[in-house]
């Protein structure tokens, strides 16, 4: 409870360093993703499909953010996240920062598992590809960094259809949570990469349905390792390289 105190505060403390809008508005969003597996950062933490709940609520630039995963195949609800956040934007330049807890129901023997808390900040500027990036300091199980480095573009379809292009790579700075070396200590290196595609289809101006598919593939040895292991641990299948998609449904309010 420190930790969430702390994080609340912090996300707040962000909020002074920058001029909000004059009028506030408040909005709110509810959606679901079916997906044939659940990716993270690279590894691969399910089997089987995979239903994702999510319920955001946004107040000028502050917004908190519910979670949840649930596992078709081990029929579990085993993870639930909590993100509170900041956003705001000066001329072409944007950023998000905040907190995010990472509430895991189950821990193996050697403390994987366990319950984490990160900070982050991204930083995204308003020209072609939209290139931006985000450092996550997991000051918790993981007592490291993690980056991300990404481009994308948008292009507007005929019928109100919007197809959206993204690429990444992530850089692991000694953040236990992503894995151990063969040595079995925390690493330096470059992790994965992914190449994502999606279709937004409006329903409704309230309603959007959008197929996703995505490619994830390790960056560097040192990661490789780490992801051939959890994703035989999880599938039973040594390999690191992952294609993964489904579709999300969404309402905003």
């Amino acid at each position: 409870m420190k930790h969430v105190i702390v994080g609340i505060l912090a996300v707040m403390m962000a909020a002074l360093w920058a001029p909000m809008a004059p009028a506030v508005e408040t909005s709110g969003s509810a959606s679901v993703d079916i997906l044939s597996q659940y990716v993270w950062r690279g590894q691969q933490l399910s089997d089987e499909v995979v239903i994702q709940p999510s319920v955001g609520i946004s107040y000028g630039g502050f917004g908190a953010n519910l979670w949840a995963n649930y596992d078709t195949d081990t029929k579990e609800h085993n993870e639930t996240d909590l993100t509170l956040s900041f956003s705001n934007s000066v001329d072409k330049l944007s950023y998000d920062a905040g907190y995010i807890y990472y509430a895991l129901d189950s821990s193996g023997d050697d403390g994987s598992g366990n319950d984490t808390q990160e900070f982050y900040l991204t930083l995204w500027y308003d020209v072609i590809l939209s290139p931006s990036i985000t450092v996550y300091y997991d000051f918790d199980e993981g007592d490291g960094a993690f980056i991300v480095a990404a481009i994308g573009h948008s292009f507007e379809l005929p019928h109100k259809l919007s197809l959206d292009l993204g690429a990444s790579a992530s850089y692991n700075a000694d953040n236990l949570v992503m894995g151990t070396d063969e040595n079995g200590d925390e690493f330096s290196d470059f992790y994965n990469g992914t190449l994502s595609a999606s279709l937004a289809i409006p329903i409704t101006d309230a309603i959007s349905v959008t197929p996703v598919i995505a490619y994830s593939f390790p960056l560097s040895n040192d990661s490789e390792d780490v992801l051939e292991g959890i994703a035989e641990a999880v599938t039973g299948d040594r390999d690191a390289d992952v294609v993964y998609g489904g579709v999300n449904i969404s309402l905003s309010f």
